[in-house]
């Protein structure tokens, strides 16, 4: 049998037996020719900071001028660092703190409760309300309830106090960055 890798698996001949070796080191690439290179699809070099590798085989790092930033370019990211320092955008993070804050509070400490009586007290879970309805099933039809409720309030919050100054604030950014990009956006 052959692994995906193209060697053989197991049998009795190697010293490892049915096992492999995942040190790391695969002694098939180490013979390879210098040109050719294994490119691991999941890592882009060039992204992280890296370049080429020099002829020891060395990752260099790439210079400013080689990463294709411009002016322009450092000039967009100002617009937006402005833009979060600005009164108006901490003002829409502020409204949404406010909101979000106070609500995961109080979900978090219903959803902790419940859980916390469901398992410490379940004689009180365990009480019926009404026929074989008990107090655990209509806490726990409570928890969807509320989820649905705190989803509509966090909907009509965005829509009445946030929405409308996001927007604005996006529709700012946009036109500061198209005056820096030259009218293309």
């Amino acid at each position: 049998m052959q692994s995906s890798n193209g060697r053989p698996r197991g049998g009795g001949g190697d010293p490892e037996g049915a096992t492999e070796s995942h040190d790391g080191f695969d002694p098939a690439l180490s013979e390879a020719p210098a040109a050719v290179r294994y490119d691991d699809p999941w890592y882009d070099a060039l992204a992280s900071g890296w370049g080429e590798l020099n002829d020891a085989g060395a990752a260099v790092p790439l210079s400013v001028a080689e990463t294709g930033r411009t002016r322009r370019e450092d000039a967009a990211a100002e617009v937006y660092l402005q833009v979060q320092r600005s009164a108006a955008f901490q003002e829409v993070r502020s409204r949404y703190r406010r909101f979000v804050v106070p609500a995961f509070i109080g979900f978090f400490g219903w959803y902790v409760g419940y859980v916390v009586t469901a398992t410490t007290a379940p004689g009180l879970m365990a009480r019926p309300v009404a026929g074989a309805v008990n107090v655990a099933m209509v806490a726990g039809l409570g928890q969807f309830l509320t989820t649905f409720l705190l989803t509509w309030a966090y909907a009509r919050h965005a829509r009445l106090r946030r929405d409308r100054a996001a927007l604005e604030l996006r529709w700012d950014t946009q036109e500061l960055t198209r005056g820096i990009r030259g009218g293309a956006s």
